[in-house]
């Protein structure tokens, strides 16, 4: 089963496309996890006020974030796909990659587990018990940093991504709704941290498996988009965004985000490190 994908070329066609953004506003293409989190709507209004900078958001999959980079469609992009960030870097399309933030993906489904999920040793483990027993199983399918993640997990699970199994759902959309599909359909789904705990519980989903294991680990990285390569882009604003993200202040804000509304922390600094080509 697949649901329709939302796509938003009428906003790069009437935006980037155009080159109708003004030396005070910012192109941004980010995940929609980062979206759904919130932790954009905390962050960008002070960033605005303090730099009369206004940044104009495109959330997609991670996939479809980088190929706007190499089109020198947007500014700067907000992902969590290590692995094409990288080949965005090397082809030269960016000119920095600042990972800064991270958390981690869990496996979430309804409460009564009957994957018996959360006796599982690893998620691979997790994932092929699911797969055996035909569970219910929702895919964002979009090319995402987590959809990504979900294929490396299957195939390392021994399932082939592209067949899945009986029972197995394509929502081929955002973390918000692939969320929602799977409270409705009482399915499993892997979810990074914070949108989980921003949309998973209202779904009526509950966290089942999640460790610091490093195939759970979910890499947020900052990149600006080549202005020499492409000129319309708006380098200068997307420094400045920069600089803002990894300033201490900031990363306290992003480390302290949720703690009060959920009990815990949605996303963790991460000791910076510039990466240039």
């Amino acid at each position: 089963m697949r649901f329709p994908a939302v796509v938003l070329p009428w906003f790069l066609t009437a935006v980037a496309g155009t080159g109708a953004l003004t030396s005070q506003e910012l192109l941004l293409a980010t995940t929609t996890s980062v979206r759904d989190s919130g932790l954009l709507d905390e962050l960008l209004p002070d960033f605005q006020a303090e730099t009369g900078i206004r940044v104009l958001v495109v959330a997609v999959g991670s996939g479809a974030a980088l190929r706007m980079g190499a089109e020198g469609n947007v500014d700067a992009l907000l992902t969590h796909a290590p692995d094409g960030e990288m080949e965005l870097l090397e082809a030269g399309q960016a000119v920095s990659r600042i990972p800064f933030m991270q958390n981690h993906f869990l496996i979430a489904g309804p409460i009564d587990d009957p994957g018996e999920v959360t006796s599982a040793q690893s998620a691979v483990g997790a994932i092929r018990r699911l797969a055996a027993a035909e569970a219910s199983w929702v895919s964002r399918d979009d090319d995402s940093g987590t959809h990504r993640r979900e294929n490396a997990l299957l195939s390392a699970a021994g399932v082939d991504p592209g067949e899945g199994w009986p029972g197995f759902i394509r929502t081929g959309s955002g973390m918000g709704l692939s969320l929602q599909v799977a409270g409705e359909r009482r399915a499993y789904i892997l979810a990074d941290l914070g949108t989980f705990l921003a949309l998973g519980r209202r779904a009526g989903l509950v966290a089942l498996f999640s460790s610091d294991d490093e195939s759970l680990r979910n890499i947020y990285s900052y990149l600006r988009i080549d202005p020499e390569r492409f000129s319309r882009v708006h380098a200068a604003e997307a420094k400045t965004l920069e600089e803002y993200l990894l300033r201490p202040a900031t990363l306290a804000r992003i480390t302290s985000f949720g703690q009060e509304r959920f009990g815990t922390a949605l996303f963790g600094a991460l000791e910076l490190a510039h990466e240039t080509p």
